[in-house]
C-alpha cells in the first residue's frame, strides 16, 4: 500500500485527537557523575586509531534498513591490517548516523552488536511492521483511546525490537556511537539525540528510550503524531558552553547560523514542547548530522581535542543512500495528476534536490577536514564513499530496487535482495576498493 493510501485509510478510521505522551526526564533526576550518552571525551569507540570511520544511512523504510543491513555484513566480512594486524572492518566503526529507516538498524547494532546479524532479519526486516501497525490502529480498543497512533509504534518497536533499552544501555553496550535524527517540526531543527541537544530541552537522555528515539526519527507528518517532548526550564538561563562557542565559529557562515538559531530557540519561554517527526525532512542521508556536529564544534580539530583523540590517518565516510530514482506514472498519460501523485512528486523532487546539496557539501567537507588535520609528518587520507542503487549499471537491477516502495513491508525477496545489494554495492565501490587496499584489506564472502 502506498504511504498517502495508508495515510488516508487511518485518517478516516482513528481521525480522533491524541495527546503527546511524555517520556523524557528532567536533568535532576539523573543520577550525578554518571556518564552520558554524548560527544565527549572517550565517549566513542575510536578502533585501533589509525582509521576515523563514520556510516551514514538514509531513510527509506525497511528498504533503507536492509540496504544498510547488507553493507555491514559486507563490512563485518572485510579484514584489514592495522599496525601489522588483521582486523574486521566493522570493528573499526566509530560514528553511525541514521534517519528514519536506517535508525532500526543502527540503534539494534548499538544495542546489541553481532547479534544484529543473528536476529535483526527475523526481528524487524521480514516482519509486517506496516501491516500490524494498521491493524492495531484499526482495533476497536483503539477508537477510544487518546494516545495516538505513534503510541502504538512506541509499544510494538519497545515489545519486538528494542526490548525497553535506554540510552544507558547504548552506553552500557561500548559500540560505536550511535546518532539517531529527527526534525523538531516546529522549527525546522535538526535534532539529535546526544546529552549536548537534550541538554538545551534541560533534560536526561539516559533514562530516555532507544525505541522513542527512532519512532521519532521515522514518524513521517500526517501518518503519524509526532513524538513529544517537554523543553523543561530548570536549567534555562546558563547557555551551554558549546553553543555560545558555536555561534562565534558559525561567523559568516550563513548555514551554521541557521543551525545555531535554531538550536538556541529551545531557549525561548514559549517553547513547553517540542514535536519531533521524520529526521529525513531536514536530512535524509544522516550526513548533515555529522557536519554539522563537526563544524559547530569548531572543525575536526577541535573536535578531536573534546574528545581526547588525535587525528587519524585515514578519514573515511560511507554514506549508504537507499532512495530511489524518480518515475513518475503522470507521464504515462494527459490526464491531470491525482493529488496523491501531485504531493508525491513535489516531496520526491525536493528530496533528490536536498540529497545531491548534501552530498556535494560533505565530499568538499571531508577533503577539507583531512586537509586540516594534515600535517607534514602525517598526512590523512579522506574516503568519501557513495552507495546508492544509481551504481547498478544493468536497467532490471536498478528498476527492481526503484519499484520497492517507501515501507515497513517488504517481501522476504525483497529483504534478500536488498542485503545482497548493500553487500555488493560496498564491495565493488572503487573508492571502497581503494580504501581496503590502502589497508591491505582481504574481503571474504
Amino acid at each position: 500500500m502506498k504511504p498517502l493510501s495508508l495515510l488516508s485509510l487511518i485518517l478516516l478510521v482513528t481521525g480522533c485527537t491524541s495527546i503527546g505522551v511524555i517520556d523524557n526526564q528532567p536533568l535532576s533526576k539523573a543520577k550525578p557523575g554518571e556518564p552520558s550518552y554524548s560527544l565527549s571525551k572517550g565517549a566513542i569507540r575510536q578502533g585501533t586509531g589509525d582509521i576515523s570511520l563514520i556510516l551514514a544511512f538514509s531513510g527509506g523504510g525497511t528498504r533503507a534498513a536492509a540496504l544498510a543491513y547488507g553493507v555491514m555484513e559486507e563490512m563485518r566480512d572485510t579484514v584489514v591490517t592495522i599496525d601489522g594486524q588483521p582486523h574486521r572492518l566493522l570493528d573499526e566503526v566509530d560514528i553511525i548516523s541514521s534517519v528514519s529507516g536506517g535508525s532500526f538498524t543502527s540503534a539494534y547494532y548499538g544495542l546489541y552488536g553481532d547479534k544484529l546479524f543473528d536476529e535483526f532479519k527475523d526481528v524487524f526486516l521480514t516482519q509486517d511492521v506496516q501491516g500490524v501497525l494498521i491493524k492495531a490502529a484499526l482495533s476497536p480498543a483503539h477508537w477510544f483511546s487518546d494516545a495516538g497512533r505513534t503510541e502504538i509504534a512506541v509499544q510494538y518497536y519497545e515489545d519486538h525490537v528494542f526490548h525497553d533499552s535506554t540510552f544507558k544501555d547504548l552506553k552500557r553496550a561500548d559500540g560505536p556511537l550511535i546518532l539517531i535524527n529527527a526534525t523538531d517540526l516546529g522549527y525546522g531543527v535538526r535534532f539529535t539525540f546526544i546529552q549536548q541537544y537534550f541538554n538545551l530541552l534541560c533534560s536526561d537522555l539516559g533514562s530516555f528510550p532507544v525505541s522513542r528515539a527512532v519512532t521519532a526519527s521515522s514518524a513521517v507528518p500526517m501518518l503519524f503524531n509526532p513524538v513529544v517532548l517537554e523543553n523543561y526550564s530548570e536549567c534555562k538561563g546558563s547557555e551551554a558552553a558549546w553553543l555560545a562557542a558555536a555561534e562565534k565559529a558559525a561567523a559568516d557562515d550563513q548555514q551554521l547560523i541557521e543551525v545555531v538559531k535554531g538550536l538556541n530557540s529551545y531557549s525561548k519561554e514559549t517553547r513547553h514542547y517540542v514535536h519531533f517527526v521524520d529526521g529525513g525532512i531536514t536530512d535524509n542521508l544522516g550526513l548533515r548530522a555529522i557536519y554539522e556536529i563537526v563544524e559547530v564544534a569548531g572543525g575536526p580539530k577541535a573536535m578531536i581535542n573534546r574528545l581526547g583523540g588525535r587525528p587519524p590517518r585515514r578519514l573515511v565516510i560511507i554514506s549508504v543512500n537507499a532512495s530511489t530514482d524518480l518515475s513518475p506514472k503522470m507521464d504515462e498519460s494527459r490526464n491531470p495528476p491525482s493529488l496523491e501523485e501531485i504531493v508525491t512528486s513535489v516531496t520526491d523532487v525536493q528530496l533528490h534536490r536536498y540529497n545531491a546539496a548534501t552530498l556535494e557539501l560533505m565530499s568538499d567537507a571531508v577533503n577539507r577536514w583531512a586537509h586540516e588535520l594534515s600535517t607534514p609528518k602525517k598526512k590523512v587520507t579522506p574516503y568519501f564513499i557513495q552507495l546508492g542503487f544509481r551504481d547498478f549499471k544493468e536497467p532490471k537491477k536498478r528498476n527492481f530496487f526503484n519499484r520497492i516502495p517507501t515501507s515497513f513491508t517488504l517481501s522476504g525477496e525483497q529483504v534478500d535482495r536488498l542485503i545482497a545489494a548493500g553487500r555488493q554495492l560496498l564491495r565493488n565501490n572503487p573508492d571502497f576498493q581503494r580504501f581496503v587496499a590502502d589497508l591491505g584489506g582481504v574481503q571474504t564472502n
